[in-house]
């Protein structure tokens, strides 16, 4: 497997992310996370609409809330587009906090199983088996038209940047 270094820190310490790095014009790899009810998802179920991919370390944290909160808010506008959270939390973790934040306009998958989604799309700290922040926007032939790999995981992605690549599919 393919191991990247000098791309991304964490609290200013470098970190290995393992995966291949994806580029705009790639088609986007499948993927299997894991569902709050526990059953698989699939990059097919997102359907044949415009993705908007927000990827976080760990929902528990405060950059990651407000990261799922304001893509939350963003998807409620935005009808005709799949937005989803992926991080590596279990499936329980995803549930008591979309509960307890009123999160009903995005799913919260988890890749705790497997990892399938942070090696396939190179999102994967091999230090810490946590997904580095990120966010990934696919048109609806799943061709990605915007990534950005967070270069410090404790800071927030260009919102702006990805939602107007979105924007400019609709």
């Amino acid at each position: 497997m393919e191991k990247r270094t000098g791309i991304v820190t964490m609290k200013g310490n470098p970190i290995t992310l393992l995966g291949k790095e994806l580029k705009v014009g790639d088609q986007a790899p499948d993927f299997t996370v894991v569902k709050k009810d526990l059953s698989p998802y699939r990059l097919s179920d997102l359907g044949d609409k415009v993705k908007l991919i927000s990827v976080v370390p760990s929902i528990d944290t405060g950059v990651c809330d407000l990261q799922t909160l304001h893509f939350n808010e963003e998807a409620a506008k935005l009808k005709d587009v799949a937005i989803v959270t992926i991080s590596m939390d279990l499936p329980f973790a995803l549930g008591r906090y979309c509960a307890a934040k009123d999160i009903d306009q995005l799913e919260t998958l988890s890749d705790h199983r497997d990892a399938s989604f942070g090696t396939n799309y190179g999102f994967l700290i091999e230090e810490l088996r946590l997904l580095s922040r990120g966010v990934v926007v696919l048109d609806k032939d799943n061709t990605l038209i915007y990534v950005e790999y967070v270069k410090e995981v404790t800071d927030h992605p260009d919102y702006d940047k990805a939602l107007e690549a979105v924007r400019k599919l609709m």
